[in-house]
Parts: structure tokens; sequence; C-alpha cells
């Protein structure tokens, strides 16, 4: 389960360089922040059980984070 951590953590640090080339900072920022958690947790060699209680969290932050903003936030259709 820890290699699967550092795999998340390759993918979100390959998807941090892509946003950054695509001059949306901010999203970077973001991606970088979640490569260093995945990385983190990918060395620390916790329990399988507590692996997957911290990414059940994890996602659970992310879907509410995720409602907020696409409710409150967003304004449809609005681009550049």
């Amino acid at each position: 389960m820890d290699n699967m951590f550092k795999l998340m953590g390759w993918w979100t640090g390959i998807f941090a360089v892509l946003f950054y080339v695509g001059d949306m900072v901010e999203v970077s920022l973001l991606m970088v922040a979640n490569t260093g958690f995945f990385v983190l947790l990918g060395f620390l060699n916790i329990s399988e059980r507590m692996y997957m209680y911290i990414f059940a969290a994890y996602l659970t932050v992310f879907f509410v984070g995720f409602t907020y903003y696409s409710t409150f936030i967003h304004i449809p259709g609005g681009g550049h």
C-alpha cells in the first residue's frame, strides 16, 4: 500500500508540472502540496488499514471542499 501512495505522489507531481506549464500556478501549488503529502505517507510504512483510513479522510475532505467550491464559489460559464 505504501507504493501506491508513492505512485499517487508521482502522478500528482506530473500534474503539478503540467499545470505550471499551462500557467495555472495556484492549481500547480495545490498539486505540489498533494505530492508532498502522498510521498510522505508513502514512506511512513504504517499498516494497510491506517492507509485506508487516511485515504478515506483525504477523499472526504476533497469532496466536501469541491462541493462547496462548485456550489458557492464557481461562476458557471465564466471563462477568461
